[in-house]
C-alpha cells in the first residue's frame, strides 16, 4: 500500500530562495505568485511571492511530495500558518550574509514551531566560502532554544543542495512517524 503524498513547507524571509529552491527541484511547472517588488528596502530583487509557491516532486517509489512556498514578507504572516496546515515538514531557508539573519531564525521558528514539534531543517544560503562561523553562531541560537535541528549551508539554485535538504528532512519525518507508532 502507497504512503499518502506528503506536503512540505518552504518558508523564509523574503530574499532567501523559496520560490528559486522549488523551482529547482519540482518534477512539474510550479505555480507562483510572483509580482514587482516595492519594498527593495527590505530585499533588492525584483520581484516577491505575495501569495504562494507551489511544485511537485515525484518519488522514486511512486509517491510525491507537494512543495509550498510562503511569502516572505511579515505582513503576510497570517498565511503563514494557512500554508502549514497539515504539513509532514518544514524547510526554513535563511540568508546567510543578512544582517538580521539571527531575528529571523527566532522569528520563523516561533511562527512554525508546533506541539508536537514538526521536523523542521533549515538551509542557509549566501555564505562566502568556508565561512561557518555564520552556521555555528545558529546551531548555538538552536542550542540556547532547545532546538536541535539540522542546518545546511546550501546554495538554492543548485538542485542536488535543495535536494540535500529535502532528504534530510523526509528522514526526520519518518523518524517522527516511527516515534509516533511506537509511542
Amino acid at each position: 500500500m502507497n504512503s499518502p503524498e506528503l506536503k512540505i513547507v518552504f518558508t523564509g524571509p523574503m530574499g532567501a530562495g523559496k520560490t528559486t529552491a522549488i523551482n529547482q527541484i519540482s518534477d512539474e511547472p510550479c505555480v507562483s505568485t510572483e509580482v514587482a517588488n516595492n519594498d527593495l528596502q527590505q530585499c533588492q530583487k525584483d520581484t516577491t511571492t505575495t501569495g504562494l509557491d507551489y511544485g511537485y516532486v515525484n518519488l522514486p517509489d511512486g509517491n510525491g511530495v507537494r512543495l509550498y512556498g510562503t511569502p516572505g514578507q511579515e505582513r503576510f504572516r497570517f498565511m503563514w500558518p494557512i500554508i502549514a496546515t497539515n504539513a509532514a515538514g518544514i524547510v526554513l531557508l535563511l540568508n546567510g550574509d543578512h544582517p538580521e539573519l539571527e531575528d529571523h531564525l527566532a522569528l520563523y521558528l516561533d511562527a512554525f514551531t508546533t506541539n508536537p514539534p514538526l521536523p523542521l531543517v533549515i538551509g542557509v544560503g549566501r555564505l562566502p566560502d568556508n565561512d561557518f562561523h555564520v552556521i555555528d553562531a545558529l546551531h548555538q541560537q538552536l542550542a540556547n532554544r532547545n532546538q536541535p535541528l539540522p542546518v545546511i549551508p546550501i546554495d538554492v539554485r543548485n538542485r542536488d543542495d535543495v535536494l540535500l535538504l529535502i532528504d534530510t528532512l523526509l528522514g526526520q519525518i519518518e523518524a517522527s512517524n516511527l516515534e509516533f507508532a511506537h509511542g
